[in-house]
């Protein structure tokens, strides 16, 4: 079987309604690539998953919980806070960090169904 495509008629309409589609989507899928390629870490996946969960946390208490050093969460929780998908305030001497709803709400369905898997595993 061979992977070579040989086009017999090609749908110039199709393909111009297509490039469109693309060209008018393109910062869209653009900001849809960068939610994806950051969330798709699984640190910051579960850094993600806790913020959802939690509401806030400081970096800390996600070390604790993640294993991984207070460095390292912080290095993820730059990048996602430069991605747009985390937020710091800080509150004396602790900073928290809690999810930019609007900018997750791709992901929110792979978070909320996190949820409910924990959720079941509990109740069994």
């Amino acid at each position: 079987m061979s992977n070579t495509c040989i086009r017999v008629l090609a749908d110039p309409v199709q393909i111009k309604d297509c490039k469109e589609t693309i060209d008018r989507l393109d910062s869209r899928l653009s900001e849809l690539t960068k939610i994806f390629s950051l969330s798709g870490n699984p640190a910051r996946l579960k850094i993600l998953f806790l913020l959802h969960k939690e509401g806030k946390m400081c970096p800390c208490d996600l070390s604790d919980i993640l294993n991984i050093s207070v460095g390292g969460v912080s290095q993820h929780l730059r990048k996602l806070k430069d991605g747009g998908l985390v937020i710091d305030k800080k509150v004396g001497q602790t900073i928290f960090y809690s999810i930019v709803e609007e900018k997750t709400q791709i992901i929110k369905p792979v978070l909320e169904n996190l949820l409910s898997e924990n959720q079941n595993i509990i109740a069994s």
